[in-house]
């Protein structure tokens, strides 16, 4: 009888082992159960490309030049077959040539030694304005050479496609250097240029 007893209590301390395994177990489960949602919740990279398009849409998109540095804050794009509004930047000049694409054309590819016809406004870092502009008189057309023209208006075109605009931030290295050609042009005098390229040939 007493063996009997102490068999049904070892059964049932054996019993009431396993139930408190199971639910220390289950709670176990549900703790890190409960915890795991935090980590759903961390921001996505969906969220995070959402926030910066709806930054970026409020600013104006900078058209890059392969080969240039882009100009940080580029002149306004305007309107195609007007007159450009240039506006020289009030950071200090930059030491190398900057190009940012204002309007992208559609037309055909510049080219080194192709003739070409084209409106531009010219500003000085020197005057912080305007002080050539092909657009008071009539469109020009020349060559895209080397001696021919400043060797930063010829790197500076290459690429570009009839209709564009593109803006250059001309070097004086690249520019006029320690010459004075004009008026408005001071030696060693960094150069904004607003280029529209309306013909090739």
């Amino acid at each position: 009888m007493k063996k009997q007893q102490k068999v049904s209590q070892t059964k049932r301390s054996v019993v009431i082992s396993l139930i408190v395994v199971a639910l220390l177990a289950g709670s176990a489960i549900l703790v890190f159960s409960k915890s795991s949602p935090s980590v759903a919740t961390i921001p996505s990279t969906s969220t995070t490309s959402t926030v910066a398009s709806s930054t970026t849409s409020n600013t104006r998109t900078i058209n890059v030049v392969g080969g240039f540095a882009s100009i940080p804050s580029p002149s306004p794009v305007g309107v195609s077959g007007k007159a450009p509004t240039v506006v020289v930047p009030k950071t200090p000049a930059p030491k190398v040539e900057e190009a940012s694409d204002l309007i992208i054309g559609k037309g055909a590819t510049m080219k080194l030694g192709q003739k070409f016809t084209a409106q531009y406004v010219l500003a000085t870092y020197s005057t912080h304005g305007v002080v050539q502009s092909s657009w008071t008189s009539q469109p020009f057309s020349t060559f895209l050479n080397y001696g021919g023209l400043i060797t930063g208006w010829v790197k500076g075109m290459i690429g570009m496609k009839v209709g564009g605009r593109r803006e250059l931030i001309i070097p004086p290295s690249l520019g006029y250097g320690a010459s004075s050609p004009g008026t408005g042009i001071a030696p060693n005098d960094t150069l904004v240029f607003v280029i529209d390229l309306l013909k090739i040939g």
